[in-house]
């Protein structure tokens, strides 16, 4: 479908260019004043996201009489996490063959892990009573071309091995669940996924770590670390912190930490929503089970529905702006509003008169190993981890808990992985950057065009353990 005809783009005639998560949600908290002068504190968060509210909350559940302030540059989830599609995943990987293709020998135990790590979240919303319309539907990973199928059989005979219990499901099983002609088959994960309004899960966990005694401060962007013996001071514009150990979960936004920087690359993303489905057009589509959907191309798709039954669709396009450039009016691309809204009626054709409300982007920190990474600086006092590549709704959880056994100097289970241990290879300098990631995502539209077949370019990178697309 031409995502320029006038049939594709009338459907976006009264988009707003607008963050549909925030549009006027009376949970939204009120804002926290900016840091004046200097405090102290055992624990400093820079970051007030998925990862460093995780942090905080975890940290004052450890260890209740510890001191913990978190610092952020612009308001709570004002990044990744108040503008993602709400996809709570137990993978840890971003997705189970990534994670196979990098870590095969310890797979069982990230599985493991990660179905504890979607248990704990679920335990904890349920604990603060945080209202986030967290929904256990699952997830379904469709194919749209037949090739995939082969490598969903495979997939879910592994999984089941390793504890999982997914469920391989063929054309006429998945249209039942969700009714698309182009779907060939599924994967089936009833429990893998929970579904969430990812604003008012950041508010939520703000609540939660107020409840405990952690301090938050807004609009205090932290400018530098200074090492002062036993202790960071952690430098904003009116002020600072001086703290026994800083968790940097700063995510997409430059590490404060210079030696970082090489490892991650921002990419922006990009989501609509419609206007809530009719009784009729529900109909037409079928998802009574409300499961997450992703389909299985290399540049996928990702959509669900959200509780007033409108569709949040999302994905394919994933761009990269020279220099890593993160600013705010990367936040809205027409052209790919064109293209996920031509995507989307090829998807469903019966929703051929559904028009879109919202459109907006984000930036996405990723890494060339697709899945986050952690380490430490300054003997110690300073722990981050990075490279989300989105899931990062339920994996941040795990990467705050990570950290937190990193500063205090815990030897865990989680410690002990490869995957925590081991850093992913860096990405080179510009302009080589920019070539390697232009040359990899034509190579991944190839791939997805010509049956999954890998060209030169991709077959190097798998050897080099480097993975890179939408």
């Amino acid at each position: 479908m031409d995502k320029k005809s006038p049939s594709v783009l009338r459907h976006l005639a009264d988009v707003q260019p607008e963050l549909w998560w925030l549009d006027a949600d009376p949970l939204e908290p009120a804002s926290h004043s900016a840091l004046i002068g200097e405090v102290g504190a055992d624990l400093c968060v820079v970051g007030g996201g998925y990862t460093g509210l995780w942090t905080a909350l975890l940290a004052k559940e450890r260890d209740p009489e510890r001191n913990v302030v978190v610092v952020e540059q612009y308001e709570t989830g004002a990044g990744a996490s108040g503008r993602n599609g709400g996809f709570c995943s137990a993978s840890l990987t971003h997705g189970f063959n990534n994670g196979m293709r990098r870590f095969a020998d310890e797979m069982a135990v990230i599985e493991r892990l990660g179905r504890e790590n979607l248990d704990e979240i679920e335990a904890t919303i349920e604990r603060y009573g945080i209202e986030c319309d967290f929904e256990r539907t699952g997830e379904l990973r469709v194919a749209l071309a037949l090739w995939q199928m082969d490598d969903m059989v495979e997939e879910a005979r592994l999984r089941n091995e390793m504890g999982d219990h997914v469920l391989v499901l063929s054309r006429d099983e998945v249209r039942a669940r969700v009714n698309s002609p182009i779907y060939q088959g599924a994967i089936f994960d009833p429990d893998g996924t929970a579904l969430v309004d990812p604003a008012r899960l950041v508010w939520g966990l703000e609540r939660a770590c107020e409840s405990l005694g952690v301090t938050i401060y807004e609009n205090s962007r932290v400018e530098w670390l200074e090492d002062v013996d036993d202790a960071i001071r952690v430098h904003t514009p009116y002020g600072a912190v001086t703290a026994a150990h800083v968790a940097l979960a700063t995510n997409v936004f430059p590490s404060l930490l210079r030696s970082v920087r090489k490892y991650v690359v921002p990419v922006y993303d990009f989501q609509l929503v419609t206007e809530p489905l009719t009784d009729e057009q529900m109909a037409a589509i079928g998802w009574a089970g409300r499961e997450g959907v992703a389909d299985a191309g290399n540049r996928f798709h990702y959509y669900r529905l959200t509780n007033d039954r409108s569709i949040v669709w999302g994905g394919y396009d994933a761009i990269y702006n020279f220099r890593g450039r993160v600013r705010r009016e990367y936040e809205f691309n027409a052209e790919t509003y064109a293209t996920l809204a031509s995507h989307f009626l090829e998807t469903f054709p019966q929703l051929s008169d559904v028009k879109f409300t919202h459109a907006w982007g984000g930036a996405i920190d990723t890494c060339t190993r697709f899945s986050p990474f952690w380490g430490t600086a300054m003997d110690g006092k300073v722990a981050y981890v990075l490279g989300y590549t989105g899931l990062g709704v339920g994996s941040t959880r795990f990467g705050a808990a990570t950290m937190l056994d990193l500063l205090d100097g815990l030897d865990t289970e989680r410690t002990r992985l490869t995957m925590v241990r081991k850093r992913p290879l860096p990405f080179p300098p510009e302009p080589f950057k920019w070539l390697f990631i232009r040359l990899t995502q034509a190579s991944l539209k190839h791939a997805d065009e010509h049956d999954g077949k890998r060209n030169l370019w991709l077959k190097m990178m798998d050897l080099f353990g480097i993975g890179f697309d939408s």
